[in-house]
């Protein structure tokens, strides 16, 4: 796992490495807080990119226990370091050029702005697992798209293209893969390019609670995915996917 940074006037990248889907982790997640703690605190940065390395933007939590395979995830302090990366003070642009799923898409949720590549794939996939939705995104996705598209993407685990995304305000710009990070420091530079102290505030006012409402949400999701960890449609569902077919689910 690996975090780097390099900066492009008064635009920062910071692009992540998880090889080979570029699965979240605990201690991914705090080193990409700790980084955008760095940039908030560089006076020459004024925006910033967040982008992963690879085909997958971000394919989720490996949710598998140790038992089968899995690494195990710890929810809570999962929480944490997402509810510091929606805590970043300067603006963020996500660039996505693959999938970005479960974990993943609430990883994209936490920028203010998605660039994405047509072969981007947004997925709430959580329902098709047995599980809750987490990482916030049942706070974050309704704000952005509205209750209804958030409900379907919530309610039927689907699927949406980059194309798609933008149609629904889940993407702001759509660009080909191989000029996608141009398009995401384009737009951060046009961002940077005002006045940084008024940009800030102007963000601070429009995220006004946020990271409030972020961790409320995830103590609920938590708590959700606690209890559904217990159930046999879980189970189920973690094979499923490993094996690649539908789930079947008895609600139990």
């Amino acid at each position: 796992m690996t975090v780097d940074t390099r900066h492009e006037g008064h635009v920062a990248v910071v692009t992540f490495a998880a090889p080979p889907n570029n699965h979240v982790s605990v201690d991914l997640l705090r080193t990409l807080a700790d980084a955008f703690d760095t940039l908030d605190a560089d006076r020459s940065v004024r925006a910033t990119v967040l982008a992963s390395a690879g085909k997958v933007f971000c394919a989720g939590a490996d949710l598998a226990p140790p038992a089968e395979g899995g690494p195990g995830v710890n929810t809570l302090a999962l929480y944490e370091q997402a509810a510091r990366l929606f805590g970043v003070a300067k603006p963020m642009v996500a660039a996505v050029q693959g999938a970005a799923v479960g974990a993943g898409l609430g990883l994209a949720l936490v920028a203010d702005f998605r660039v994405a590549a047509p072969e981007a794939r947004f997925a709430a996939n959580f329902v098709k697992l047995g599980f809750h939705p987490g990482f916030g995104i049942s706070h974050s996705l309704p704000r952005l798209v509205g209750q209804q598209h958030a409900a379907r993407l919530l309610l039927t685990g689907e699927r949406v293209s980059g194309e798609a995304a933008l149609a629904i305000g889940l993407a702001d710009v759509v660009a080909p893969v191989d000029g996608l990070l141009d398009a995401a420091v384009a737009l951060t530079a046009t961002i940077a390019g005002n006045a940084p102290l008024a940009v800030q505030a102007t963000r601070a006012t429009l995220r006004a609670g946020l990271v409030e409402a972020i961790r409320a949400q995830t103590d609920l999701e938590a708590a959700k995915q606690a209890a559904l960890m217990q159930t046999a449609d879980f189970a189920e569902g973690i094979r499923a996917v490993r094996e690649r077919r539908a789930g079947n689910f008895i609600g139990e």
